[in-house]
């Protein structure tokens, strides 16, 4: 008879269904997770229920936010005439560890691809064209990921943006094609946003 205990097998999936965990590392993870004290569990479990009930989108920007607005939104010290438009809520986070840029965010929680079912009516994009048609608005940073998709998505965004009032800039370069902003070094995203380029 194999050697086959049902919630070690439970726990271990749930673990290596999370992005960049593999079986061996998701087994792992199990194994600590069950032979650490029980405080220390049930801390680690209540913290994770407690994030996913009180974490939620910005009512603005799309961001995380345990408020109605985010506290980038909130701050009435941001510039409001230049939002950067990323792909991911991680990646707002990587801009804020740089501290240079001081405008506000729209998150379109992924990239356009069609090979994955993804097209532009399951972004965010409605969302930005609203915000974009505010007055106050005068630049729009595309800030999507220098991926195929990342491209992909960033040109639909540019040719929506030019019949709209506004200047459309580009992340100037110094990212790694095929990286992504939320590993990207502070002074790497400093100078790419210091480059950018109007598209």
């Amino acid at each position: 008879m194999a050697y086959n205990l049902v919630s070690l097998n439970e726990l271990t999936e749930q673990f290596a269904s999370l992005p960049g965990i593999g079986k061996k590392t998701a087994a792992r993870l199990a194994f600590h997770m069950l032979t650490a004290s029980p405080e220390k569990a049930k801390r680690f479990a209540n913290s994770l229920i407690n994030a996913r009930e009180k974490i939620h989108f910005c009512s603005v920007c799309q961001a995380l936010t345990e408020e109605e607005l985010c506290p980038v939104c909130s701050d009435k010290k941001r510039d409001k005439s230049v939002i950067c438009v990323v792909e991911e809520p991680m990646d707002v986070l990587a801009f804020e560890r740089a501290r240079e840029y001081n405008g506000l965010y729209h998150v379109l929680h992924g990239t356009i691809s069609p090979l994955d079912g993804i097209g532009p009516d399951q972004l965010k994009i409605r969302e930005l064209l609203k915000r974009v048609a505010e007055p106050e608005v005068e630049e729009i940073i595309i800030a999507t990921n220098p991926s195929v998709e990342g491209e992909a998505t960033a040109a639909y965004l540019a040719r929506l943006l030019k019949q709209m009032s506004v200047k459309v800039s580009r992340l100037g370069f110094g990212i790694p094609i095929g990286g992504a902003l939320e590993h990207t070094d502070e002074i790497t995203l400093q100078r790419a946003i210091d480059g950018r380029q109007e598209i």
